[in-house]
């Protein structure tokens, strides 16, 4: 939700922007002091958390459908973005939230 309005979540909404652009003005004020900073936006991720929508026989079937993976996301998909961002790989990447998500963003 960093990147979409949603619908009937207005505060967990306003919660990811406020991440989003809490990520982007750190890395504003940090950068220059040689700290990075970025953000992992998870997509549809399978845990005890989400377990209501992965149960629930009419969204979950239409979330999967915008999924291009064709799957919802678990807990490990994030390990390879976040030892990335951790790495000297990222070290010119400043103010960046990186969608793992499945490919949801590009629908």
């Amino acid at each position: 939700m960093s990147f979409e309005g949603g619908i009937l979540v207005s505060p967990y909404t306003a919660s990811k922007g406020a991440v989003g652009q809490l990520t982007k003005a750190l890395a504003n004020e940090w950068a220059p002091l040689g700290i990075n900073v970025n953000a992992i936006a998870p997509g549809y991720i399978a845990t005890d958390l989400t377990r209501p929508l992965l149960e629930d026989t009419t969204r979950n079937p239409a979330i999967l459908a915008r999924i291009p993976a064709g799957r919802w996301g678990r807990p490990e998909d994030l390990g390879g973005a976040a030892v990335f961002l951790a790495s000297a790989a990222s070290d010119y990447i400043h103010g960046h939230l990186l969608a793992v998500d499945g490919g949801w963003l590009g629908r």
